[in-house]
């Protein structure tokens, strides 16, 4: 039924789905529009930090089952996996949604299977088959659900772990849900050439208020010890303490606080829900303020630090005063910076004006918008010697190895519960 695939977008999730999909002797064309991506991905190599994808992605590009291009060519089925951030007001922005359908829309033919693996607000799977309608005319595609037409039109999101994202789309179930259910038959059946988890049947809309359900309850949660750990200091209580005594109640799970919530995920999901139903999503909203704020918390903390510096140096101005940010990542031990708040945290810093080592472990080099005259790319050994606060915002490994070393110094702003 399907002997060659298109993923549409080839990032964090496009690449691992596309490559597991060729690592079963299926055929791939990969479609991105950034040119170093689709030239470093047909080298046999990977643009993206995760582990296993770097030898997976040499193999199936040396056997000829994975080529990557900026145009779409005819194909089978079309997984789309393409970014669907949000505009200011947190309203979505589904352009690229958009613009990935009317790329596809020429190269369709009766009998193909579109799947939207992006994620997206209630009803963008609908939208998507309007914008294909309207390319195609001379195609019939699904204008409400249940109806049957040319082009099979499905919606399924990935649910997947940065850092293990090769295992977990193996072994994840998969919610499916199709506009059609030969729709969802037909998603069902190519899912199943890697796919070893479940894979649940369900309707286009359930489907994606699924995916946007689960971040929103991760970051109900994150939120609560979120603003736990602001009141903890207010208290004058270790709020790292303080869980790990919560926690021995048989049915308490209080999450770890962090410096706020990062990710192309948790930290924008929610706000599809929100712009939606604004007037019924209000624990949901609320949660996403908490963590929204927890970064200029932080940013607060550290300037209380940089003034006891200037306090007791009285010759220094901000210029002298050196900050060393552990952390650009928005987790751990990955090299992902999207909607990261130690990133904004950084940036933050470094507009007061001091020196800025920032120390990230899993990047070559520093983003653009952090490229300013007083941040400089540190390893962790020269961040520790000569610098006058410590700021951890990522509880990377290797500053978990290194924590002995970290708590030794005088001013430390300790963001994730590095030293518990």
């Amino acid at each position: 039924m399907f002997n060659t695939l298109s993923m549409i977008g080839l990032g964090y999730i496009g690449l691992p789905t596309a490559t597991l999909f060729a690592s079963r002797k299926k055929k791939v064309i990969g479609v991105d529009i950034n040119p170093h991506a689709v030239e470093t991905i047909n080298q046999g190599k990977i643009h993206i930090v995760e582990p296993e994808l770097d030898m997976l992605v040499h193999s199936v590009v040396t056997e000829g089952y994975l080529r990557a291009t900026t145009r779409p060519e005819p194909a089978d089925a079309f997984l789309i996996a393409v970014p669907t951030p949000f505009t200011d007001g947190h309203k979505p922005d589904l352009s690229c949604i958009e613009a990935a359908a009317r790329a596809i829309a020429p190269v369709l033919a009766r009998g193909n299977l579109v799947i939207l693996e992006s994620t997206s607000p209630v009803g963008t799977t609908e939208k998507l088959a309007h914008w294909l309608s309207q390319a195609r005319p001379d195609l019939t595609f699904p204008q409400q659900v249940g109806e049957e037409a040319d082009i099979q039109i499905a919606y399924c999101p990935e649910r997947v772990l940065p850092g293990k994202v090769v295992h977990e789309l193996v072994a994840n179930d998969r919610v499916i849900g199709g506009m059609t259910r030969k729709a969802s038959d037909m998603a069902v059946a190519l899912y199943k050439v890697f796919v070893q988890g479940e894979c649940i049947v369900t309707n286009a809309r359930t489907a994606e208020m699924c995916k946007l359900t689960e971040n929103s309850f991760r970051d109900v949660n994150i939120a609560f010890a979120n603003e736990l750990s602001m009141i903890c200091d207010k208290l004058g209580i270790n709020v790292w303490e303080l869980i790990r005594l919560a926690n021995r109640h048989p049915r308490v799970n209080i999450l770890q606080p962090g410096c706020g919530v990062g990710g192309h995920c948790i930290a924008v999901d929610p706000w599809f829900i929100v712009d939606s139903t604004p007037e019924q999503a209000r624990l949901i909203r609320t949660a996403r303020e908490v963590n929204d704020h927890k970064p200029e918390w932080v940013v607060d903390k550290i300037k209380a630090a940089i003034t006891d510096v200037l306090a007791a140096n009285p010759g220094r101005t901000i210029s002298d005063v050196r900050v060393a940010c552990l952390g650009l990542a928005f987790k751990p031990d990955i090299d992902d910076l999207r909607e990261s708040p130690a990133l904004e945290i950084a940036k933050t810093v470094a507009r007061l004006g001091c020196q800025v080592a920032a120390v990230e472990p899993h990047i070559e080099a520093l983003p653009p918008d952090l490229l300013m005259g007083n941040v400089r790319k540190a390893e962790l050994g020269s961040a520790l010697l000569r610098t006058d606060v410590i700021c951890v915002l990522v509880k990377h490994r290797v500053f978990v190895e290194s924590k002995a070393e970290i708590s030794a110094h005088l001013r430390l702003v300790d963001a994730v519960g590095l030293l518990g």
